[in-house]
């Protein structure tokens, strides 16, 4: 495996921990935050593997996941998850602070979308 397919895996993983975490603490919208980052990193890993290229600075996960071919049955979650990247992190992106319009119930599905994608990553990059 290329190192750098490697760094964004092992970041990936790093980002799906510290989802995991802050889900304990009820700190939700990390959580979310931490599930998008850690889809789309594995995402990444994978776009470098395949087509041993930069995605570039995307952070779209719909943008990778059709550039990969991920099957269908991912890309409702990921529809959910991909704006999660923005509205986690502004006030005037989400209409209001980031931290109130995530609960736990959203931050576990998050989490558990984040994590299905993680493992068929898994098993294209064969690791």
């Amino acid at each position: 495996m290329r190192r750098e397919v490697y760094n964004w895996w092992k970041q990936a993983e790093k980002d799906f921990e510290g989802a995991a975490k802050n889900l304990k603490i009820n700190e939700y919208y990390i959580t979310a935050f931490l599930s998008q980052q850690a889809a789309e990193k594995s995402l990444k890993a994978l776009y470098i593997h395949k087509k041993r290229a930069s995605p570039g600075s995307t952070h779209s996960l719909i943008f990778l996941a059709n550039e990969l071919n991920v099957p269908e049955e991912f890309m409702s979650g990921l529809r959910k998850l991909n704006p999660d990247f923005i509205i986690t992190r502004y006030p005037d992106a989400a209409q209001g602070l980031p931290y109130e319009l995530y609960d736990r119930e959203i931050a576990e599905e998050r989490l558990e979308i984040a994590g299905r994608v993680m493992e068929w990553v898994r098993k294209e990059l064969e690791i």
